[in-house]
């Protein structure tokens, strides 16, 4: 049996994955404040982008860098909000956000992605119109349903999803209702492991096989990507998917 990594590529590999997360977030936080101003208590998409940050061990120090680059108190590199949609293998819809500063080369990168793996990009608003803009709040498994679930419903979310495979809770609200709800949750005592906005379907698409593995493989390919903020689609994956 041939060694595994060495614990020093094990630890760049690591390192490498938290420069990625928190480049998205920096340029997330910088996006929201440019559009809304750097003002949590009355930019919502920015206090969402810096408990994000917050979440993840970033400093305060880089998340107010961050925010004054964006308002013109720093000198900082400007990007723009755009969105690619498509289709990956089996008729799965698929919706890319990105954050760029260079639209050419990010149209190319994940052009790319879809023809290598089967997929093809479509027009603006080509699948965007299945899926729905909502608030998520993630709590991991071992969350008690019940408190949970009465939480949310006091603090006037929409809807409360349990997983039966392994016990995780979403609670579900609506965009405006986001931050009121969170700030609510968190009051009681409750704190989700992720909250977020995302866009899900109106309904999945069952894929497997083959098929679900050229799906993921696309997936993944496109969240890797550096100019990528967050990807959704309407996949139904099976475990094979992952094999």
């Amino acid at each position: 049996m041939g060694r595994g990594p060495s614990i020093e590529a094990r630890k760049n590999a690591v390192d490498a994955q938290r420069g990625k997360i928190f480049t998205k977030i920096i340029r997330e936080i910088g996006v929201a404040a440019r559009a809304g101003g750097g003002d949590i208590g009355t930019n919502p998409r920015l206090r969402t982008a810096i408990d994000k940050g917050l979440a993840v061990n970033m400093t305060k120090e880089v998340i107010e860098r961050a925010i004054k680059k964006a308002t013109g108190e720093l000198e900082g590199v400007e990007y723009e909000e755009v969105r690619y949609e498509g289709y990956a293998p089996g008729g799965v819809a698929v919706i890319v956000d990105c954050l760029t500063d260079n639209k050419v080369r990010t149209v190319a990168d994940v052009r790319h992605a879809f023809s290598k793996c089967g997929g093809n990009m479509g027009t603006e608003g080509s699948v965007s119109f299945m899926f729905k803009k909502l608030g998520v709040l993630s709590f991991a498994a071992g969350a008690d349903e019940d408190t949970v679930t009465e939480a949310a419903i006091d603090a006037g979310a929409d809807d409360v999803v349990v997983y039966p495979e392994d016990g995780a809770i979403d609670v579900v609200a609506a965009p405006d209702a986001f931050v009121a709800v969170k700030t609510a949750m968190e009051a009681a005592g409750l704190k989700p492991d992720i909250a977020e906005m995302v866009y899900r379907a109106d309904n999945d698409i069952a894929v497997t096989g083959e098929t679900a593995q050229q799906v993921v493989k696309l997936l993944r390919w496109l969240e890797d990507l550096d100019d990528v903020q967050s990807v959704y689609s309407n996949a139904d994956l099976g475990q094979d998917a992952y094999a």
